[in-house]
């Protein structure tokens, strides 16, 4: 089921209005995604880019399970039936809940408390290394 793209990704930053996420942000985030992590702003890494991007557009996380699945040739990949072609059970789609079956709602909580825990962290790294210099 593919979701609705204006419902995903990042809506505010401190009550303004994001609006399109530009590389500038995704490198701004990165930065801070190293600083949190004890890094210096020079020392970005890829996977600090990565998550940035994750963030601000609404990609999943990548699932780590599902990621060594995909890397495995598809002869490898466990089969639960040998030679059982299987079927799709189609799924009842609404529009007022994601795949996980969360509501607009619940979901729009959820960005928000992840939002003020972000916050929280930024200033408290900011806080350690005002008190490091």
């Amino acid at each position: 089921m593919k979701r609705n793209p204006l419902k995903e990704g990042a809506l505010t930053e401190n009550s303004a209005g994001l609006g399109t996420v530009t590389r500038k942000m995704v490198r701004e985030r990165a930065v801070e995604l190293a600083v949190i992590n004890g890094r210096s702003a020079q020392e970005v890494s890829k996977s600090d880019w990565e998550q940035a991007k994750r963030e601000l557009t609404g990609e999943p996380d990548p699932d780590p399970k599902e990621a060594v699945l995909e890397s495995a040739p598809e002869s490898e990949r466990w089969d639960p039936v040998p030679g059982s072609t299987g079927h799709k059970v189609p799924v009842a789609s609404s529009d007022d809940e994601d795949d996980e079956g969360r509501s607009d709602n619940e979901r729009l909580v959820d960005e928000g408390i992840a939002g003020a825990e972000h916050d929280q962290t930024r200033q408290a790294s900011r806080e350690a290394t005002k008190k490091d210099k």
